[in-house]
């Protein structure tokens, strides 16, 4: 590959993904301000997020947990928050017992309490596991907030809140899934912060 070949290969990646964040400011700040108050209500109430996906998505899921339970711009206690793709022995004890299908839905139905939100991601909003820890999910009377690309695939049908990255690409969704769930943070963080100080 040339240097000019590069640098238009480079250009694009970077116009596509500047673009798609101009569409969500367009089409999806209502929805990710209802999943960021969401989330917020379930924190206030003791509740805790419990966030998984596979492959990039399942380390956005560990990433977001992080900002979460550490901190993302400003000092605060930390908040409930559990990635459900970090435990090698459970992943691999239920996926040899009762299928990779099952992997989150079995987390779920252990961990998750009513009112918690569980919090799926998934590029093509179809991957089988995610839609069962979803299903999981709702059945435990837990709400459920999808991120998700395409056209949303089944899982804009599943949660009870999804926000589509309208794109086709699998990492210029994954770039703005982190965008989003940054903007999750910044603003559940906000409201925390600014409620204890009033």
């Amino acid at each position: 590959m040339t240097e000019e070949e590069a640098i238009e290969v480079i250009n694009s990646a970077l116009s596509t993904g500047a673009e798609l964040r101009i569409t969500l400011a367009r089409q999806c700040t209502g929805v990710i301000f209802q999943a960021a108050s969401l989330i917020t209500s379930c924190l206030r109430s003791g509740g805790k997020l419990l966030l998984f996906g596979n492959g990039g998505s399942a380390a956005d899921a560990q990433h977001l947990a992080a900002e979460f339970v550490g901190r993302f711009v400003r000092e605060r206690d930390g908040l409930s928050a559990i990635a459900l793709t970090t435990d090698s022995s459970i992943l691999t004890a239920v996926g040899n017992d009762y299928g990779f299908d099952r992997i989150f839905a079995r987390q779920l139905q252990a961990l998750g309490r009513p009112g918690d939100v569980a919090i799926a991601l998934s590029t093509s909003g179809n991957s089988p596991n995610v839609l069962e820890g979803v299903k999981a999910a709702k059945q435990g009377k837990l709400k459920t907030i999808g991120l998700s690309g395409k056209d949303g695939g089944l899982l804009a049908k599943q949660a009870e809140m999804t926000i589509t990255v309208p794109s086709d690409s699998t990492a210029r969704i994954q770039e703005c899934h982190i965008t989003i769930g940054h903007l999750l943070c910044e603003l559940v963080e906000r409201e925390l912060i600014e409620a204890k100080s009033s």
